[in-house]
């Protein structure tokens, strides 16, 4: 194998999220990108080699959004719609790039909606930039 076919790993740090096919931004920070799947053991009379394993449910824990604040409250007005009581629950993408800034992994989530934001914490003596943290419930992923 020619070492110029190789393919380095896709950096971290390259990523877009967007909600209903538009960029909301750029994020310091993206996790909870996780899927598990719950086994169950059935153990069968007179099998003694090993118990059989059972799909049960899949479970996808909350996205976690980081990010600068800026003049942009899409994610704070929609918080506040579901505090309010109007769920109004969005399809979404986190999208990994390439070093040439194409999109290289698509993971898609469903049906998200906020559930917890967070804002900044303020210091009078720090220099850091004021970031906000946005949690979404949703119905799952699909990588693309």
């Amino acid at each position: 194998m020619a070492l110029d076919n190789r393919k380095d790993p896709y950096g971290a740090f390259r990523f877009l999220v967007e909600l209903e096919g538009l960029v909301v931004g750029g994020f310091a920070e993206v996790s909870g990108l996780q899927a598990e799947t719950e086994v169950e053991e059935y153990r069968e009379g007179g099998v003694n080699e090993h118990p059989h394993k059972l799909r049960k449910i899949t479970r996808y824990p909350n996205l976690v959004l980081r990010r600068g604040i800026t003049d942009c409250r899409v994610l704070w007005e929609w918080y506040r719609d579901v505090i309010a009581g109007t769920v109004s629950r969005r399809n979404g993408a986190v999208i990994l790039m390439d070093r040439e800034g194409n999109p290289a992994w698509r993971m898609e989530f469903s049906g998200a909606f906020p559930v917890k934001w967070e804002g900044p914490e303020l210091k009078a003596d720090g220099n850091t930039t004021a970031i906000e943290k946005v949690e979404l419930v949703h119905n799952g992923l699909k990588v693309e």
